[in-house]
């Protein structure tokens, strides 16, 4: 069953960049798969690191399941998120500065 959410990414370049429609990609190649949402997290923040060649990369996923709210438990308010962080989002203030971008995103 299908999940539809969205993706939030960062980096940290360490001089190379790529362009913001290759970012889209990446994630749109890997979502087309069946998996888990926490494989598809992985995957992407994996993949943006070779691309970019930076080990500074942060990938945050909030999706809706299908399966959830189609089937079983019939849940249709609910999401799931999983995040990936490396490099120096592993340390807290990346990490904060990019999970305060995203909330305020939403709030617009």
């Amino acid at each position: 069953m299908p999940i539809y959410g969205r993706c939030h990414v960062a980096y940290i370049s360490n001089g190379k960049v790529i362009g913001l429609s290759k970012i889209n990609r990446i994630v749109q190649y890997f979502s087309k798969r069946p998996q888990v949402q926490e494989r598809l997290t992985m995957q992407i923040l994996n993949e943006l690191k070779r691309e970019l060649q930076t080990e500074d990369v942060a990938v945050y996923i909030d999706a809706k399941h299908m399966c959830v709210s189609s089937r079983g438990i019939k849940d249709t308010s609910s999401s799931t998120v999983t995040s990936g962080y490396s490099g120096k989002f592993d340390t807290e203030q990346y990490r904060k500065e990019f999970l305060s971008s995203i909330h305020d995103r939403l709030e617009m």
